[in-house]
């Protein structure tokens, strides 16, 4: 688990996870980071040189491949003094985990602005991740799934002005996108058959072209592509008529055209327990579904009910991985 940015919630929902997992030995986690800032969240800390030794030491202290910081961090106040240990503590679990040392790697959260100030130059962690698992020439082409209870959602545009979108969407992209959703629906979550609906762009899926042409010109053609393929995908639908308990049953993962249209439904669907999970890349690498949480850093009141479940879905997908 790569720390995050140390002056928000990370360090104190990582404390709070060592707690309520510490008996169960098949979801031994280690912390990349700092020692001194996790042994001053109130938990026992064994500093280690090898990540091998995180299942020996798991059950009486939190383990932490120590990677300290220049300078203390102070709960609540962002500094990019932690810029440059924040992006290796990353680097370091993207490395481990292709060097076959980890299943997993899960991210506590990132201040992007931190990182900005000392000319991080990736607009975000997934695409700093994806850079980081380069073979060659070749970039992987990550792709944003939330899941949440009986709920996968993928994202088509993420951090996209809401009228940038259109422009932003592409047969090419979308058929991209859902062949990397597919092929994870059976490699990472086991299910034999995938399903996959798209939601439509515009209300009511465009309306036969009457509120919007998307869904003719760049929906549909990609659907056709796919359908071609093999893939069962079905749409588009319309969004509003897409995540009932009913219409949840007829997919494994919607295909959503922007980031609210996915993520409205499911956070009120499980508003505490939703998880991040990056697909397409060749490790495994989930993240709690919330920011660093500035605010009340510090507090103790910050609940660990995300990065629970992003550990518990690291372990299922690389378990699922192994398996194969």
């Amino acid at each position: 688990m790569s720390l995050g940015d140390p002056c928000g919630i990370g360090p104190e929902l990582t404390a709070k996870a060592w707690t309520s997992l510490r008996d169960q030995t098949g979801l031994a986690f280690c912390v990349i980071g700092d020692a001194r800032l996790m042994a001053a969240q109130g938990v026992p800390v064994r500093s280690i040189n090898d990540i091998a030794e995180t299942g020996l030491h798991f059950a009486e202290a939190l383990p932490v491949f120590d990677m300290p910081l220049d300078v203390p961090a102070v709960a609540g106040q962002p500094d990019s003094a932690h810029a440059s240990h924040i992006v290796e503590w990353i680097k370091t679990g993207v490395e481990l985990c292709l060097a076959g040392q980890a299943r997993a790697l899960i991210t506590c959260p990132i201040a992007k602005s931190v990182l900005y100030a000392t000319g991080f130059q990736f607009p975000g962690h997934t695409e700093y991740l994806a850079a980081l698992c380069r073979d060659g020439d070749i970039v992987p082409t990550p792709v944003m799934m939330l899941t949440a209870k009986d709920l996968r959602v993928v994202l088509a545009t993420i951090h996209t002005p809401l009228k940038a979108v259109p422009a932003n969407l592409s047969i090419d992209g979308l058929i991209q996108l859902a062949r990397i959703t597919h092929a994870s629906l059976a490699r990472d979550f086991a299910v034999a058959q995938p399903r996959l609906v798209m939601a439509g762009l515009n209300p009511h899926a465009g309306e036969d072209g009457t509120i919007g042409q998307e869904e003719i010109d760049i929906l549909r053609p990609a659907i056709n592509q796919l359908q071609n393929e093999s893939i069962d995908i079905q749409g588009p639908f319309p969004a509003d008529t897409l995540f009932h308990d009913e219409a949840r049953t007829g997919y494994d993962a919607a295909l959503c055209m922007y980031h609210d249209q996915g993520l409205i439904p499911l956070k009120t669907l499980d508003f505490w327990g939703g998880v991040n999970i990056t697909l397409g890349l060749p490790i495994v690498r989930t993240s709690p579904d919330h920011g660093t949480g500035f605010n009340i850093a510090g507090k103790g009141i910050a609940r660990a009910d995300s990065l629970l479940a992003a550990i518990r879905t690291a372990n299922d997908i690389s378990r699922n991985r192994a398996s194969l």
